[in-house]
């Protein structure tokens, strides 16, 4: 079941939106939607970027209650 974990791996990595941003390549505004739930359902491929760029797996991302 999808479980979008972003914000609070990003917040224990001490990491801001602006970082992650430059790291994935990816908008910061865009990720921010993830976050929030007001974009939902990003793509594998967006999921394997985000991943990378928090040092975790996309199950542990996106998929895993902590």
């Amino acid at each position: 079941m999808y479980n979008n974990q972003m914000r609070i791996l990003r917040i224990a990595k001490n990491m801001t939106l602006e970082e992650l941003s430059e790291k994935t390549g990816l908008s910061a505004g865009y990720l921010c939607h993830l976050e929030k739930g007001s974009r939902r359902n990003p793509s594998m491929n967006v999921m394997e970027i985000i991943a990378i760029g928090l040092g975790e797996s996309v199950a542990d991302v996106f998929f895993t209650d902590r």
